[in-house]
């Protein structure tokens, strides 16, 4: 008993020791090749990623670890000049990072904390967020927290490993300020500590407030670019924006009086510092610092704007005829009118101010001036602050006319389009909500005609779409969009935090999705790598889209091209979440055409699905009445059975292959086929399956549709079901043979060898392995 044990213990060892061997040897060689200078950059290239790969395994990344490559990799990034290969020796230590303490310790005392926010300074896109990425995996990794949504902590490993997280955190929050980084890397820093403070996930907000954090955000919500000094600050266009967020989800992790009173003096002692200045830009930025508190914490915002002699200060800027400081104030007011039942001590000042500055002579102050008395109008509009030409753009396209006119002006178009392609999240509903608009990518009530009727009736207004909102304006309209690049647009907003916002975003690839001619643009511009993170998270409805969008381009697109390497694994879960009652046929039937080409792709693919649950939900869909939605399941089905565990499944005590004996009889010549393919694959790998198809009362009907069908496609899957039971059992054979297969057999070589070749030699094949067995014989062998 224990000596196979052992053997087969021996035989792993073995197995390992090779692989670990095989491991070795191509770090070696890859390291040679990568770090070396003078080699060719494709070389070059390939072996830094080939290391890439070797570090996101287990084995690879322990050898790694081992030797001096993390040392290797920050002594090149020092003299690298070539980009890719940079950022590829960035990631590298960032996956050395993902798998265990020890590795990440290992690493750690390697290259030290203030390597990476070297390596995030930067004005590289990329460079920035292989950085950020490295440092949250170093944080999850002592926390126990992953990259899903809604991940939690360990609260265990939270505390083992407190002080390492604290000095994280801690060199973030004094990073925040610093006036050398680049504006992207600030807006990393920023963006990092949004994400662990929350009392969610690291629970650190109260220590962000102790360690100056707060005055450190209001630093970069008051930097303006239009003040340019030695000092100042880099920033982009988002990180106002950013700051506000971070600003607010520190606030709403102030959860007692005390706490939010120590949040409120913070503020307080940055906004009087500003105030005893008698410099005028001071004033300027005490403005912008309370237009970001009104759009992250507003209680805060308007408490200070509330505050003597701030109302004051803002009506003698507007009266200063400086352009600048006018556009300052009417930011403010119109973050201000967010909330206007919230913001009441500013609303009476507040109109006669933006009436004042709707005079000027600048276009930019009168629109903005514009846009803020129409939300202090509104009177509690809940559309968040983002920049007011847009604002009222959006607004404008909910007319059918207005959309005409914006997708016919190339140049205002291509404006929103580039606009949105700098990913500036203070413009980003604006540029969101007017792209649905133009897509009417909006929900629609469903119109009930008893409804109508009955309104009718009662003579109430009922309201029509207008006739430019027709279908055919609309494809017109997306057509336009897709052709000039919004998908590039929508990739750089696609990064925004805001479920909402994603969406929205979700909404308008789908739209675009739905036009057939636009899903290969989609893929090019990067479209199909930006949907897979919006259809795992965000909104239920905003998943859906994103995950609709994914199964139309696997529809008309080669999987391995449209989503190369892990990704055709990833858009497998969203995929399978729309095989739900909840979701339209619609979905239901593109989800399933779009499993169905992934699944042909291997065998991974077809793990991937079984381990999501797809396989009962297919199957779900092949009882469906609805003809379409029941061939699509089945066809899928069909490539699921390319797989040994869906043969095993089949092989159990359950009724499926008599479900599909009745498929391959079904009046849709296509389910037919599908059900006919299966059964050919299914005999082909098991006698199981073979005996169970016996098991239904009409397998003989069956067999006559599949073997008597006028279509070839038909017969040959036919006859490969027959040669498969003839080849897997003598007595399945001489069952067979009792019946009228062998004639039907025996006519189909008979068959003109032109167009029917592969059936003639199926068929052929069947009868010879029959006289194998001996269950039929030639007529001069009968005699004897």
């Amino acid at each position: 008993m224990i000596q196979p044990v052992l053997e087969r213990l021996h035989r792993i060892v073995q197995e390992r020791s090779r692989q670990n061997a095989q491991t070795s040897t191509k770090i070696e060689s890859m390291t040679k090749i990568a770090f070396d200078l003078t080699a060719d950059k494709e070389k070059r290239e390939t072996a830094m990623n080939n290391l890439l790969v070797l570090a996101r395994e287990n084995a690879g990344s322990s050898m790694m670890i081992n030797s001096p490559i993390v040392q290797q990799i920050r002594k090149l990034l020092k003299v690298e000049k070539n980009r890719e290969l940079y950022i590829t020796g960035v990631r590298i230590i960032g996956e050395l990072c993902k798998h265990d303490v020890d590795k990440t310790r290992a690493v750690m005392k390697d290259v030290g904390i203030p390597w990476f926010l070297e390596i995030l300074d930067s004005t590289c896109p990329n460079q920035v967020n292989a950085a950020q990425y490295c440092i949250q995996q170093i944080l999850n990794i002592f926390s126990g927290m992953d990259n899903k949504p809604d991940t939690k902590p360990d609260k265990e490993l939270c505390t083992k490993h407190k002080k390492d997280i604290d000095m994280i955190l801690t060199c973030l929050v004094y990073s925040i300020n610093n006036r050398v980084i680049s504006g992207l890397a600030r807006d990393a820093i920023i963006e990092l500590l949004i994400r662990n403070i929350h009392y969610t996930t690291l629970s650190w907000a109260e220590q962000l407030v102790d360690a100056g954090g707060v005055g450190r955000l209001m630093e970069c919500a008051s930097e303006l670019e239009e003040y340019k000094y030695e000092s100042a600050m880099n920033i982009t266009p988002s990180t106002r924006t950013i700051a506000a967020v971070c600003l607010s989800r520190v606030y709403d992790n102030m959860y007692y009086d005390a706490a939010r009173e120590k949040f409120m003096e913070k503020i307080q002692d940055f906004i009087k510092d500003k105030l005893l200045s008698p410099e005028i830009e001071s004033k300027v930025r005490v403005t912008v610092a309370i237009t970001a508190l009104l759009r992250g914490p507003l209680d805060v915002g308007n408490a200070i704007i509330g505050k003597e002699g701030i109302i004051e200060m803002i009506l003698v800027m507007a009266n200063s005829e400086d352009v600048l400081q006018e556009k300052v104030v009417c930011e403010c007011l119109i973050a201000a009118a967010r909330k206007a039942d919230e913001a009441k001590a500013i609303i009476s000042q507040g109109v006669h101010i933006l009436k004042q500055l709707y005079k000027s002579k600048e276009d930019a102050i009168r629109v903005r001036a514009l846009v803020g008395l129409w939300k202090l109008g509104s009177s509690g509009g809940t559309m968040p602050p983002s920049s007011p030409s847009l604002k009222g753009l959006s607004y404008l396209t909910l007319d059918a006319e207005v959309k005409e006119k914006v997708v016919e002006d190339k140049a205002a178009l291509q404006s929103l389009i580039e606009l949105a392609k700098t990913g500036d999240q203070s413009c980003l509903f604006g540029v969101v909500t007017t792209l649905v608009n133009l897509c009417n990518a909006y929900e629609k009530q469903e119109v009930i005609p008893e409804m109508v009727e009955l309104a009718k009736f009662a003579k109430q207004h009922i309201p029509e779409e207008h006739e430019l909102d027709d279908p055919d304006f609309i494809s017109k309209r997306i057509l336009i969009l897709g052709k000039e690049g919004v998908t590039t647009a929508l990739v750089a907003l696609s990064k925004t935090e805001s479920p909402n916002s994603q969406e929205l975003i979700a909404r308008v690839f789908n739209a675009l999705c739905s036009e057939q001619e636009l899903r290969g643009t989609v893929v090019q511009q990067g479209g199909s790598k930006a949907l897979i993170p919006l259809a795992l998270k965000g909104t239920d409805k905003g998943k859906r889209h994103a995950a609709q969008a994914l199964s139309r381009i696997a529809i008309t697109m080669n999987p391995e091209v449209a989503f190369p390497g892990q990704r055709s694994l990833e858009v497998i879960r969203p995929m399978v979440s729309l095989l739900h009652p909840d979701c339209s046929g619609l979905e239901n039937f593109e989800a399933l055409m779009g499993l169905c080409n992934i699944a042909q792709m291997n065998e991974t693919a077809r793990q991937r699905i079984l381990k999501e649950g797809g396989l009962a939900k297919i199957e779900h869909y092949m009882f469906e009445d609805h003809q379409y939605l029941c061939r699509a399941a089945t066809q899928c089905l069909t490539n699921m059975t390319m797989s040994p565990d869906v043969v095993q499944i089949h092989e159990g005590e359950n009724d499926k292959m008599k479900y599909l004996a009745a498929l391959a009889m079904d009046d849709d010549p296509d389910t037919a086929m599908a059900a006919a393919g299966a059964i050919a694959i299914l005999t082909g790998a098991s006698k199981k399956c073979c005996a169970k198809l016996f098991d239904s009362k009409n397998w003989m009907e069956a067999m006559h549709v599949m073997l008597a069908n006028p279509t070839a496609s038909m017969q040959y899957r036919g006859v490969c079901v027959v040669r498969n039971i003839i080849e897997q059992s003598k007595e399945l054979a001489e069952k067979l043979m009792e019946t009228d297969v062998m004639e039907i057999l025996m006519a189909l070589t008979k068959l003109p060898p032109d167009e029917h070749k592969q059936i003639i030699q199926v068929a052929e094949d069947a009868l010879k392995l029959a006289e194998q067995w001996g269950v039929i014989k030639k007529p001069g062998e009968l005699d004897d």
